[in-house]
């Protein structure tokens, strides 16, 4: 194990590219299913202090009960928000990564490459082909 941490929805294509990116690394991170064991309140307001973003950022809407709950309203104070998201865990967006040099949200897949401690060692791709990585372990531009 490694001091990588990983808050992980197995079920997510880029929850799954951010572990294979740390993966990639040599590192093994300690990998939390957060759906089957849920942080507790201490911790989620401890990742989203650490990530210095505001509540609202953490919440995922796609594919979760955001909607049907009024999440949007502003009428929600932050205290009501990590609430909703101890209830329903879906609710948290993902994947986040805690590493020595940072704790984050990590949207898109190689975002993540910015906080991760040791260099890839190899090309990588991600699921749906698009490369990241190239043979020299280098990040691959944008164009």
């Amino acid at each position: 194990m490694s001091d990588i941490t990983i808050y992980h929805n197995p079920a997510c294509g880029t929850s799954r590219n951010v572990l294979a990116l740390i993966r990639n690394t040599g590192d093994e991170p300690t990998v939390i299913e957060y759906l089957k064991t849920p942080p507790d309140r201490a911790t989620l307001t401890q990742l989203i202090a650490a990530m210095g973003v505001p509540v609202r950022d953490v919440l995922r809407q796609k594919g979760t009960p955001y909607d049907e709950l009024g999440l949007g309203d502003p009428k929600w104070s932050d205290e009501q928000l990590i609430d909703f998201m101890l209830q329903h865990p879906i609710l948290i967006n993902r994947p986040i990564v805690v590493t020595p040099r940072g704790t984050r949200l990590r949207r898109p897949s190689e975002a993540v490459l910015d906080i991760l401690p040791k260099p890839q060692q190899g090309a990588f791709a991600k699921e749906d082909g698009e490369a990241v990585i190239d043979a020299k372990g280098q990040r691959v531009a944008k164009p």
